[in-house]
Order: structure tokens, then C-alpha cells, then sequence
């Protein structure tokens, strides 16, 4: 694929695809910004070789089009900040003041547009709405991974209106790492999955079977293999029409050689709050009135002893509903075992949503190898889907 690393951006004016879509506060504050600073090394290598950007992003899931708690404007001082130059900002992604803008952009200087999901062409993949775009620069960078498993407008469309297309720092990053748990894991290779639903994990969980030497199975979805097995689940989240399928997954595990590892005790709570009662008990031993929220002690000890001794390890997924903090020691302690593996040769892939969440919050962002900011995304490209927004930048010029 080509990458930023094969244009001289000198004169250039570089149309690129970011992941602006981060936290804001009630004040409109940007809360997090992972995604902001992901984008930076992309943003001044072309600035520092004499290119300007016009950025495009979507932030939330506006439903009826522009809205204030949705508008990009608020990133600006942030993002003025990171890069060292005041940004400016068009208040509408098309149209003629985004044009002339664009058009009187000087090198060296960026452009914010506004929320491209203002238009509900963006998600739509329309064509017209991406000639809009794609008029605004002479060379389209895609560096959002995020939302690369989507055939939106600016993420996918528009690259077949430019012969100049490549991929930026972030998206490079994320399917070189991608790759290397995929198809270059040193050994041991341990997995752990995460989240509520097996459902949203089967396509990944089978192709790791082939890959991983051990699959860690954490989260809401454990209280379905557990119920699958014969086990007392109480209140506990359930995917009934998947028990059949966690009984399947355990028996290709068996066949391939791979460890598939469950919890073997769980915190129990008997109401979801994190104020509720709790204690600790084996798993498959839920009282009918209580739910299992976090991993217990015991499955922290038997987790965190197989990371150690792992020198692969891929992570997406919490332990339990560590949004409260009564329930978030196993998650916490996961992220502990993770960065000591790292900190002992391992190569550690925290892959996105929620997991980069707990990693980022606890301080640990730079203490593992490499934190996905696209969770959905790589998701389905691990799960050996092509995604479009990558596809996009390997096709000819058709528009």
C-alpha cells in the first residue's frame, strides 16, 4: 500500500480522512485526546515539507444534521495546541466557503470542516457529496483506521476522485501491527477476549484458533460458556441461542491444541449498580438474584500468570463492567499483567473501544506496545474482512 512516506507534500494541498470522533464534556471539552495526538506525526510531516491540510472527520452520531454538542469547532484550541499553528475552521464541510478556504489555504496552514455526518450523504456514500469533497484537495489521505470498516463518503467514495491517494501514519501503524499478531506472533501467543456478547467475538475467536497458543475468555460473555456448561449463571448477561456455539468453540480449541481459558470465579453483585452488595464466588455457582459483574481473584491470578509467560498478547475487551470502579479490578489488573509482559520482551496489541479506554485512563498508554484507535475496525480486519476505506486507497482513479 502506499503510504504518506512515498509523496513529497511541498505545494501540496492534502485532503485527509482523520479520527477527530473523541469524548467531549457537558462544557464541550475534549476529555480524551488519544485520537487527536494519533493524528499529529501524519499532520507535520506534510505541514514540515511545505503541504497544507484540509481535514475531514465526524464526531457522535448527529441524527438530524448540524448540532452544537457534534460541531469539530470545539477540538480547534486542542488541535491548535498539538500542532503549533492556529487551525482554521470552515462551518460546513462543502460549498463555497469550505472552497474558498481550502483554495486560499497557504503551506503550512490547516483547515478543519465541519462534521462531515452533518449531511446524511456522508454515511450514504454518495458519490456527488464526495465530488464536493474531493474538489477541496489535490491528494487525499486516508488516516482513519476507526472508520475504515466503513463505506462512507470521506472514507471510502471520494479516494476514486484522485490518481494521489495513500494512507497516513495511523492507518499504516495499525495494519502493520494488525499483521504482525495475525501472521508474525512469536510464541506464546495469548489472546483475551472481552465484552458482553460472544456474538460480536465468533468471527475473531475462530480465526484465533488458528493463531494463538491461548485464548482468555473474560467479560460478560463468560456467563454464557459458563451456562453452556452446566453452570449456575443467576441474573447474569446470557446469549442463549449462543450456548450451543461456546460448546463448538471449546471443542475446535480442543482439537487445534489451543487453551481456551474461562474464569474460575467470579464478583457477584445483586443489583447492576456499583453501590450494590457484593462477594465473591466459584463460576457456575450464581444465586438465582445476583449477577456476575468482574472477574474474581482467582481468575486474576490464573490470567495474569499466562501473560507472563507470554511473548504475544492481544487484548480486546474488559473483564467486567469496569465503568464502575467496584467492578473494575479485574480489568484493572489485566492491564497490569499486560504491561509487565511488555515490560518483560512481550509485543502487546490493545485493540481499541474499551480496552484502550482502560489502558488510556490507568496511565498505561505508553507502557504497551501499540493501543488500536479503531476498535469495530480492526475488529473485522482481524477477522480477515476487507475493509473498504483501505480497499479504496489500492484502486485506480474511477471518478
Amino acid at each position: 500500500m502506499t503510504t504518506i512516506d512515498d509523496f513529497n507534500f511541498r505545494n501540496r494541498k492534502a485532503l485527509i480522512r482523520v479520527d477527530f470522533n473523541v469524548p467531549l464534556n457537558e462544557k464541550y471539552e475534549v476529555t480524551d485526546e488519544t485520537r487527536i495526538n494519533a493524528a499529529v506525526p501524519t499532520l507535520k510531516k506534510i505541514l514540515d515539507e511545505g503541504g497544507s491540510t484540509i481535514l475531514m472527520s465526524h464526531l457522535g452520531r448527529p441524527k438530524e444534521g448540524p448540532t452544537e454538542k457534534y460541531s469539530l469547532k470545539h477540538i480547534i484550541p486542542n488541535l491548535s495546541d498539538k500542532l503549533g499553528v492556529q487551525v482554521k475552521f470552515a462551518s460546513d464541510c462543502i460549498g463555497e466557503e469550505a472552497l474558498d478556504m481550502a483554495r486560499n489555504l497557504g503551506s503550512g496552514e490547516v483547515l478543519l470542516l465541519e462534521n462531515v455526518r452533518f449531511y446524511k450523504e456522508e454515511e450514504k456514500g454518495d458519490e456527488e457529496f464526495s465530488r464536493k469533497l474531493a474538489i477541496l484537495g489535490d491528494i487525499y489521505v486516508n488516516d482513519a483506521f476507526g472508520t475504515a470498516h466503513r463505506a462512507h463518503a470521506s472514507t471510502t467514495i471520494v479516494a476514486k476522485f484522485f490518481n494521489d491517494k495513500c494512507a497516513g501514519y495511523v492507518m499504516k501503524q495499525e495494519l502493520e501491527n494488525a499483521k504482525k499478531v495475525l501472521d508474525d506472533a512469536e510464541k506464546p501467543f495469548t489472546a483475551i477476549m472481552g465484552g458482553a456478547k460472544v456474538s460480536d467475538k465468533i468471527l475473531i475467536i475462530e480465526r484465533l484458533l488458528g493463531v494463538a497458543d491461548n485464548i482468555i475468555i473474560g467479560g460478560g460473555m463468560s456467563y454464557t460458556f459458563a451456562k453452556a456448561k452446566g453452570g449456575k449463571i443467576g441474573k447474569s448477561l446470557l446469549e442463549a441461542d449462543k450456548m450451543e456455539l461456546t460448546k463448538e468453540l471449546e471443542k475446535k480449541a480442543k482439537e487445534k491444541g489451543v487453551k481456551l481459558i474461562l474464569p474460575v470465579d467470579t464478583v457477584i453483585a445483586d443489583d447492576f449498580s456499583n453501590d450494590a452488595k457484593t462477594q465473591t464466588v466459584k463460576s457456575g455457582q450464581i444465586p438465582d438474584d445476583w449477577q456476575g459483574l468482574d472477574i474474581g481473584p482467582e481468575s486474576i491470578k490464573l490470567f495474569s500468570e499466562i501473560l507472563k509467560d507470554s511473548k504475544t498478547i492481544l487484548w480486546n475487551g474488559p473483564m467486567g463492567v469496569f465503568e464502575f470502579p467496584t467492578f473494575a479490578k479485574g480489568t484493572d489488573a489485566i492491564a497490569n499483567a499486560v504491561v509487565k509482559a511488555t515490560e518483560g520482551g512481550a509485543f502487546s496489541l490493545i485493540g481499541g473501544g474499551d480496552s484502550a479506554s482502560a489502558i488510556n485512563n490507568l496511565g498505561y498508554g505508553d507502557k504497551v506496545s501499540y493501543v488500536s484507535t479503531g476498535g469495530g475496525a480492526l475488529l473485522e480486519y482481524m477477522e480477515g474482512k476487507v475493509l473498504p476505506g483501505v480497499a479504496a486507497l489500492e484502486e485506480e482513479k474511477s471518478l
